[in-house]
């Protein structure tokens, strides 16, 4: 038997249709038994907690971020795991955040929600919120299976700084292009261990509340205008920014993308280059269109997501980093976001 707390921010998966009006409104969780009767069938100790004023995904913002750390935080030695319910629409960008806000991390934080409201007939709420629940729970020999952020929608459990949102309407509204899920549920729960996060149970785990939301991210396209561009990346408060690249982190060789770039890059602004494909990586210097930004400085963001990269970038500014060790950071995996 496990102990979970349930974190409501906001979101579809918190909403029930008014039968009288059928407009949507706020769910109570403090009744979540009388709802789910599913419930009940667990063999956990379930809680719930919600933030004052729920917030549309859409409006998550660092502030948020941190509250959110915060709150798991002030509960995490009474917890066996943590389900937190999130809109979908930035839920990539939260989980991401939170996984790099804790580090060695030794229990399950799962971010879940839904696209239709949980008392809607064909909701995917219940079983996305019942499935998350048993994987939270899940231990063996006294410790949690699950030690790190994850991300459960229809059937399938992903790590969290893997993901993006790439379907609205499908109840599959996430993929993992470049991982594999950490846990399928079918008429059994297929766990994929091999590829689970192992924390070093003898550090202590750390919590990073410092964020830095001072970047841009660009996604690069053809015929891009060059006094746009160049009056983009000359914005003065801007301290990183994320590239989002053709193919394998192709763009484009003429010289005033290139000298802009140069320029941004002296005045000390990180720059990361990611593909703006669903999968795949940025494998700089493979091609000509390439090679250009490799010698300028530009730091490869390998396999990761934008969702990935922003959060990182984020969780790296604000430690006085110079720019050869930022680079050297950032380049390899710290919570399993990057091969």
């Amino acid at each position: 038997m496990a102990s979970i707390l349930l974190v409501y921010t906001g979101g579809t998966i918190g909403m029930m249709k008014d039968a009288e009006t059928g407009s949507l409104k706020a769910f109570n969780f403090d009744k979540l038994l009388a709802n789910i009767p599913e419930l009940k069938l667990l063999e956990h100790d379930i809680s719930t907690v919600s933030f004052e004023e729920p917030v549309d995904s859409s409006d998550m913002n660092i502030d948020d971020y941190i509250k959110l750390a915060n709150l798991i935080e002030d509960h995490f030695e009474t917890y066996d795991g943590f389900v937190v319910l999130h809109g979908s629409d930035t839920m990539s960008y939260t989980a991401s955040a939170i996984s790099f806000m804790f580090e060695n991390l030794k229990k399950p934080i799962l971010f879940t929600g839904s696209q239709l409201p949980i008392g809607d007939l064909r909701t995917d709420a219940k079983e996305n919120l019942i499935t998350s629940i048993q994987l939270a729970g899940l231990k063996e020999n006294g410790r949690s299976v699950i030690r790190e952020v994850g991300l459960y929608f229809e059937y399938k459990l992903y790590r969290a700084n893997r993901t993006t949102k790439v379907n609205a309407e499908h109840f599959e509204a996430f993929e993992s292009s470049n991982f594999p899920p950490l846990a399928e549920s079918g008429v059994n729960l297929k766990i994929n261990y091999e590829k689970l996060l192992k924390p070093n149970l003898r550090k202590k785990m750390l919590i990073h509340q410092s964020l830095n939301g001072n970047i841009l991210i660009l996604k690069l396209f053809p015929c891009m205008n060059s006094e746009t561009i160049a009056h983009i990346l000359k914005t003065p408060h801007i301290e990183g920014i994320i590239l989002e690249t053709f193919g394998s982190g192709n763009a484009k060789t003429d010289d005033w993308f290139l000298e802009s770039l140069q320029a941004v890059i002296r005045r000390g602004v990180h720059v990361v280059n990611v593909t703006q494909c669903v999968g795949g990586a940025v494998f700089m210097g493979k091609y000509a269109a390439s090679e250009r930004l490799k010698q300028l400085g530009v730091i490869s963001g390998g396999d990761m997501t934008t969702e990935a990269a922003l959060a990182k970038m984020m969780y790296l500014l604000n430690k006085n980093l110079g720019p050869k060790v930022f680079k050297t950071i950032f380049e390899t995996s710290l919570r399993g976001e990057m091969n």
